[in-house]
């Protein structure tokens, strides 16, 4: 599959990377365990997939096979599937990377997050009879692709949820100036996007001084260990540090 079919940190975590420091702690329940200071603001449970948003093209690059526990903070996203069996996509010389020459464990647990200096907008859309999806839509260096989560379900919580991750990100951003820059109007803007105000409508919400995400290595994704034949067009790579490359 092409190198940047799918950015890492909305992919499935691989749990047998031990020296990841960012993955999320999860406790004896898989239960998302709060950074100092970080406040659990809600925890559902819904169906969750990756998307990659090209200027005419919408491509689902992955989706769990259960619905997941997504948990919202003050800081982040983060979501946690149980069940499911997954296992390194191949690496460019040989089965796997060089970084992955231990035996390679099946994961039955699954875990991602967002974290609230990323997401440049939120879209809101009725997919179904009283079933709606939220994207959480980033940017990402080096592209215009840009990868977004996707969640869905019953039309009032995900409309709910929309409102809880708009106003939780325009809150980080407004509270933490170290990580995001920002002009006047951008803070203008962020500061009715964090007001109690109804909604969000259907439609796309910006979300002013987001961070651009970058892409890594084809070789942090997964893919279904059964399936042996590709579930991505098989193309050539990009050359590394030109336009389009992963790195």
């Amino acid at each position: 599959m092409p190198e940047d079919a799918a950015p890492f940190f909305i992919g499935p975590h691989r749990f047998d990377a031990d020296d990841d420091p960012t993955r999320p702690v999860l406790d004896r329940r898989y239960a998302l365990v709060p950074e100092p200071g970080e406040r659990l603001l809600g925890q559902h449970r819904l169906p969750v997939a990756g998307h990659l948003l090209g200027p005419s093209e919408d491509v689902r690059c992955w989706a769990m096979p259960a619905p997941a526990s997504v948990t919202v903070t003050d800081r982040r996203l983060a979501y946690v599937c149980t069940g499911s069996e997954l296992s390194l996509v191949s690496g460019r010389d040989s089965r796997t990377d060089a970084r992955h020459r231990r035996t390679v464990r099946l994961s039955r647990l699954v875990s991602g997050q967002i974290r609230w200096q990323w997401p440049s907008r939120l879209e809101l859309a009725e997919v179904g009879d009283d079933t709606a999806e939220l994207r959480v839509v980033c940017d990402a260096l080096r592209t215009i692709r840009q990868p977004a989560l996707a969640l869905s379900g019953p039309v009032d919580l995900v409309t709910a949820l929309a409102r809880q991750v708009r106003r939780s990100v325009a809150g980080f951003r407004l509270a933490h100036p170290d990580l995001v820059d920002l002009s006047p109007p951008e803070r203008d803007v962020l500061a009715t996007r964090v007001a109690a105000s109804p909604g969000p409508t259907l439609g796309a919400v910006t979300l002013p001084g987001s961070l651009p995400v970058e892409f890594l290595s084809r070789d942090d994704y997964y893919r279904p260990l059964a399936v042996d034949t590709p579930a991505w067009p098989v193309t050539d790579f990009p050359v590394r540090d030109q336009p389009g490359s992963a790195c």
